[in-house]
């Protein structure tokens, strides 16, 4: 039987699809470009705009920030999360200043059904 996701759910792998996608562009630019030029600063940040790769970058992290907000919303009315509240509370508190929280946070919001 297929897993049923939610709306934040969708949008997440949808967002992270495209990233990803945008991400094999751009490193196919870099290279197509350095055979021509040296790869500046500049010319990078012209790449990133042209292939897309930059709105795909906003785009999944409005996609991890509604996971999210979603997955707390819905965790919240779990026994677990009663039983749990100040540890599960303290782990959201630090996804904006631990890149491995957040990552931890997309990866469990992922399993939730």
């Amino acid at each position: 039987m297929k897993p049923i996701y939610s709306k934040a759910q969708l949008g997440y792998m949808k967002a992270k699809t495209q990233f990803e996608k945008q991400a094999v562009i751009l490193e196919k630019k870099i290279e197509d470009t350095r055979k021509t030029q040296e790869v500046t600063q500049e010319v990078m940040e012209g790449l990133v705009q042209t292939t897309g790769f930059h709105d795909a970058y906003n785009n999944l992290v409005l996609a991890e920030n509604e996971l999210i907000e979603w997955s707390h919303t819905t965790m919240k009315h779990e026994k677990t999360y009663r039983e749990n509240r100040q540890p599960i509370d303290d782990m959201y508190l630090r996804l904006n200043s631990d890149p491995e929280m957040r990552a931890q946070i997309i990866d469990l919001a992922m399993k939730i059904r």
